[in-house]
């Protein structure tokens, strides 16, 4: 169907929405909530003693402004391809709630805002590594879905980034600590998104974008992907235990959380069903808190 077809409908539903929730979509609240989440983690775990509390929230104000602007300056560029997938076609630019030049200013804005302000109130090394996050997300992993079914393990990359953010903001330095917490973030990223293009392998067909799922149309390369990353991510999901970060209450809960998670990979790898995907993503959705929860509650140091 020509996407020009389909504006005028979204469009009228998109118009039932409030301000806010227009703007909430822009910014991708829900994942710039996670971002937010990891990023708070990394800066706990990172500090030697007390938390400084201002310290955190301005990095949290900063990591935020950050994710923000990446998300609205990533839908800009890819307006055309949320136009063409059902299940981004009522975002704010498709729809035409929002133009395109009022989300390119305001991503921009606040992506510099957002390096500037963890650049002046925390370390320059996390600023450093915001930079890193925005250029990568943007400038390699966006086009890159475009071409290459490489883009998930890439845009791990930048996704992985934010806890070392968090990190970095709190101790100066990125130090092996913070390396572990960027490893089980990376390997988690890859059975999470692999399990949402097999569901909606179709829609990114539509698009023309080079997900694994669309090109792999047995599924033996995304079922093995899966698992692979699944028992890589038990495995670092055990260094914060190694490095002395976190107790055998940790242990044993990441242990096991892996090990759910793992088998979930293994099912799905075997039967390539739509329900398996399904449990699959909800489990990865609810293991990431989880992992972490656990690993605030029994820090060690």
């Amino acid at each position: 169907m020509n996407p020009a077809v389909m504006i005028p409908a979204v469009a009228a539903r998109s118009a039932e929405k409030s301000a806010p929730a227009v703007w909430a979509d822009l910014v991708k609240a829900r994942l710039t909530s996670l971002v937010l989440l990891t990023t708070a983690v990394g800066f706990y775990m990172g500090s030697p003693g007390p938390v400084d509390v201002a310290r955190w929230l301005h990095t949290l104000v900063g990591t935020g402004l950050l994710a923000a602007g990446a998300a609205a300056l990533n839908q800009f560029l890819e307006r055309d391809l949320d136009a063409l997938m059902r299940r981004t076609q009522d975002r704010p630019l498709p729809s035409g709630r929002i133009t395109p030049g009022t989300a390119l200013v305001f991503g921009g804005v606040i992506s510099m805002l957002g390096l500037a302000w963890l650049a002046l109130q925390t370390t320059l090394a996390a600023a450093a590594l915001g930079a890193l996050t925005l250029a990568l997300y943007l400038g390699v992993y966006t086009p890159l879905k475009r071409v290459s079914t490489l883009n998930t393990v890439v845009g791990a990359v930048p996704g992985a980034l934010p806890p070392l953010i968090g990190w970095a903001a709190a101790t100066g330095e990125v130090s092996a600590g913070g390396w572990a917490l960027f490893a089980l973030q990376f390997f988690w990223q890859i059975p999470h998104f692999l399990a949402i293009a097999w569901l909606y392998r179709d829609d990114y067909a539509r698009a023309g974008l080079k997900m694994l799922p669309v090109l792999d149309l047995e599924g033996e390369r995304t079922g093995l992907q899966s698992i692979g990353h699944a028992l890589g991510l038990l495995t670092v999901s055990l260094s914060p235990f190694v490095l002395g970060l976190a107790g055998a209450a940790y242990l044993a809960g990441a242990f096991a959380l892996g090990v759910v998670l793992l088998g979930l990979a293994v099912r799905f790898a075997r039967r390539l069903e739509l329900a398996h995907a399904r449990w699959l993503f909800l489990a990865s959705v609810i293991y990431l808190p989880a992992v972490l929860g656990l690993m605030v509650l029994d820090r060690v140091r």
